[in-house]
Formats: structure tokens, sequence, C-alpha cells
């Protein structure tokens, strides 16, 4: 199997004898309890970090409210406005988050709070005229522009200064991260040298694992074993960190090496020589000026878990209230166009592949299922049924299909926890079956009614391409991101392009 470009065209399955399944397997490892291995210290330094960023900021922005309404003269009493004001500061919470001011330190060795200031400068403006809106609004009295300004000025001079507090206590205070390098063994001594002379980072070499070719005399580093041994090799020493360089290392081997690291739930970062790896949420990192990529965390924080499940919920249930009444003309004109169902229930594969009955409007004859064989040889792409005509749907559904109506009862399956608004293709078993390798990351994160193969061409997407598509999403989720194909889904639907 080919690493995900964007424009492959090679074939989904790959050899099962170096597959991760095989690996997982010698590993000792079956299913979920693989990703209980997740080292509590590293993990816990993350967690404590992020909450102790948030309350850095939450302080920053609390005293520059008091501050504001303290020295200039508003149109409202003090203590009136600042109940009112104070009552916004989730909402900053919220905001800080979705510009990544929380999850940045997970996926960089060398970030400080210095390069912070571009996305907290641009939330404060953001913020702060929403602060404004919302007094104009709402709130008794209004803001003055002085008011404003000098909460900006002051929230960005304390929220640098707590931070850079935070950070430099909890590095202190903490242990150094212990990294085990991959690949090439000649660069190990370059990169040890650059991590020892920047106590800063917080990083331990502890050894290598040298690929095939590397020279055990080239490495600064004892050479602990090779790459079929990882599991046990970061097991047996603690390791934090897993640098690799894939220079020497064919490149299924090293999607292949990327998404044991994932499922090793250890952090990751990449030496740039697999463009292939890289999506929208990866951070350029350095080590006294080698370039090196900060990957996502192997796992979400709780944070952003919580962030994307209430955009679901919030999301979904809005939805069926303001479509419930198109929802019962549908039902109704499905039941008087054809004799079935008005609901058609599927088995499709979940996150973690769980199986889950999934939702929507029945567009085809009561008996689809039972004509699906009879019509494979006819598809167009020999992974799953693609017709140009399919026989099988009905009037009523042809028009919801093209409209994409049909899958108005998923909202049911997002409120459930089964789906999300965003997220990998859910797909049938025997489609399922055909993803093998570092494919089945795609099952990282739970299914979604829209994302990347429905908003950028749905059926003109290919299998093959639609699984690296997946995958490219679920390794570079972001909050932002789900609400970029949320926005984007409406137009997509609207063009029809790809509709079948």
């Amino acid at each position: 199997m080919t690493p995900p470009t964007m424009t492959s065209e090679a074939p989904v399955t790959v050899d099962r004898r170096n597959s991760l399944v095989s690996w997982r397997t010698r590993a000792g490892d079956r299913g979920a309890g693989f990703r209980g291995t997740s080292p509590q210290r590293h993990g816990r330094r993350d967690y404590i970090l992020r909450r102790v960023l948030a309350v850095a900021d939450l302080a920053a922005i609390g005293t520059a409210l008091v501050v504001a309404l303290a020295v200039t003269k508003g149109t409202a009493p003090m203590p009136t406005q600042l109940v009112w004001s104070l009552g916004t500061v989730p909402v900053w919470l919220v905001l800080f988050k979705l510009y990544g001011l929380y999850d940045r330190d997970a996926k960089r060795i060398s970030h400080t709070t210095v390069d912070d200031i571009p996305a907290l400068l641009h939330a404060l403006v953001i913020g702060s005229l929403l602060l404004w809106l919302y007094f104009d609004a709402l709130a008794p009295g209004k803001l003055l522009f002085e008011q404003i300004l000098l909460f900006a000025c002051v929230t960005m001079l304390l929220a640098v200064s707590f931070r850079a507090a935070s950070r430099g206590s909890l590095t202190r205070m903490g242990s150094a991260e212990r990294v085990l390098l991959v690949g090439e063994a000649e660069i190990t001594a370059t990169l040890v040298r650059k991590m020892q002379s920047h106590p800063e980072y917080a990083l331990e070499p502890v050894g290598l694992v040298a690929s095939d070719s590397s020279s055990p005399g080239a490495s600064a580093l004892p050479i602990l074993g090779d790459i079929d041994e990882l599991p046990a090799l970061v097991d047996r020493h603690d390791i934090d960190r897993i640098i690799v360089s894939p220079v020497e290392i064919d490149q299924h081997r090293v999607m292949d090496l990327l998404y044991r690291c994932k499922q090793l739930s250890r952090k990751v970062s990449l030496l740039p020589s697999v463009s292939e790896a890289m999506g929208p949420s990866t951070e350029i990192d350095d080590l006294e000026g080698i370039t090196v990529l900060g990957l996502n965390p192997p796992i979400l924080s709780r944070s952003s878990r919580f962030m994307k499940r209430a955009l679901d919920v919030l999301g979904a249930g809005l939805a069926l209230l303001v479509m419930g009444p198109l929802a019962i003309l549908i039902a109704t004109a499905i039941k008087l166009d054809s004799r079935g169902p008005v609901l058609f229930r599927q088995q499709r594969v979940g996150k973690g592949g769980r199986p889950f009955a999934l939702l929507k409007f029945r567009t085809m004859v009561a008996d689809a299922e039972q004509r699906r064989e009879a019509l494979v040889a006819q598809s167009s792409d020999p992974h799953w049924l693609k017709l140009e005509r399919d026989p099988r749907i009905t009037r009523v559904g042809r028009f919801l299909r093209m409209t994409s109506l049909d899958e108005l009862p998923q909202l049911w399956n997002v409120l459930r926890g089964e789906m999300s608004l965003v997220g990998p293709r859910p797909l049938i078993e025997s489609e399922d079956q055909l993803v093998e390798g570092w494919g089945r990351g795609r099952l990282d994160l739970t299914p979604g009614i829209t994302g990347y193969w429905q908003v950028l061409g749905r059926t003109i997407i290919p299998f093959a391409e639609m699984v690296k598509l997946d995958y490219l999403y679920v390794t570079n989720w972001s909050l932002w991101a789900d609400i970029r194909l949320i926005l984007r889904t409406l137009p997509a639907v609207l063009t029809r392009r790809g509709a079948n």
C-alpha cells in the first residue's frame, strides 16, 4: 500500500505478512487493550499543562476585565459591567481552544510562549469585538472603546506572562521526555548534541532503533534493536517520544511505522522526508536548525473530545428541531411512492471496528439488498458498488439522494454517539475488510455524516483515495477543520457533485 498521497491510485490492501495486523499480533495485542499502554508520565504532563494554561488565561482575562472597568468610567456602574463581563469568560476559553492555544505543546518540541503570540493577538482582536457586540446587544450599558482597548492590552501582557511562568514551572518540576530515535544512525549524533545543549526542551535521548542498512558504529546512542522490536523496546525503556528519520526506510514501512507509534500512544516527531504524512495540522518544529514535523498527539485530549462531542450534540439537536417538519413530509412521500419501511437500517463499521446500525430514509425498493450481488459485476469500482444508474432506486429516493436528504435520520445516530457530524465515511463490513495496514487508522475517530469524501466529490473519488482522505482527516483533526467541513457541506450538496 502506497503512502497517502492525494493522487496515488494504488490498491488499499497490503501484504498481511508485513501489515500492522500481523505486527500487533506479534506484540500480543488484539484490540482495545493496546490503547491502554499510554505512558502516564508524559500523558499526565500534557493533561496538567493544558489545564494550567487555561487557568493562566482565566486569571489574565479576569484581571484585565477588573483593571479596564476600574480605571475607566463606563456608561453603567462598574460592578454591573463586571458581572456581565465575567459571564463571557468560558467563551474566551472556547475561542482560545479554536486557535489551538492548548494543543500545540503536545505536538512541538521547542514550543514556547513566544510562539503563542500571533494566535493570542488574533484571538484577542476577534474576542474583543465579540465582547463589544455582546454589551451592545444584551448588557446594560455599553463598553467604551478605551475600555476594550485597555482590556485587550492588559490581557495580552498578562496572558503572555502567566503562560511563560506556567510553562517554566512545569518544565522545572517535571522529568525530561525519554526519546527513542528510529532510522538513520548517522544523524543521531547531531540530534543528541542539540537535545543535550538545550535543557529547555526537556529531552533525554535513550537509544536508537536502526534501519537494516544503518551502521552501528555511526550511532551516538546504543542501538537497542530493529524496527520489528519497537513495541517491546518502547515498553522496556519507558519511551515518551519517538523521532523518526525515514531516510533509509521504504515509504510503506515508514507509514506502517508511524501507525505503530500511534497505536503505542507515544508522541511522534518526523524528520521531513515523508511529505505524505503531512496535513493541515502539522506543526513545523526545529532542534537548533534541524527541521522536524510535529504530528497530532496519538489520542485526542479530553478537551478536544469534549469540544467535538459538544459540537455534535448541539448541531444534531438543532438540525432535528429545524428539519422535523420536513422529515415528516419525506416519510409520507416514501410511503406513498413504494412499499416498504420509511427507514433503512444497515450495519456499518464504526469507531474502533465496532458495528452499529446506520439510519437513512429508504431510497430503494424493499428487496434492494437481495439484488445487490447481481449488480456487482456492473460496478465501475471493484471495491464497492458504483453504478451510473442504479435500477433499485425509487423516484422519491432519487430526489432524496441528489439532495442528500436521505441522510437526515443519521442525526439520531449522532445524538446516540454512534456517529459524528464530521468524520470518516462509515463503511459496510465487506468494504471495511479491504482496508489494511495504516489505513485502519481511519477507525480511530467516530464516522461522520460529512467529511472530506462527501465535500470533495463523493462517488467521484475512488475507494483507495477515500481511505487516504479519511486517514489524513483523523491524523490531522482539529475543531476548526470540523467547522470548515460543515460550512463546505452545503455548497457540496447544492452542486450535487458526486451524488449517486
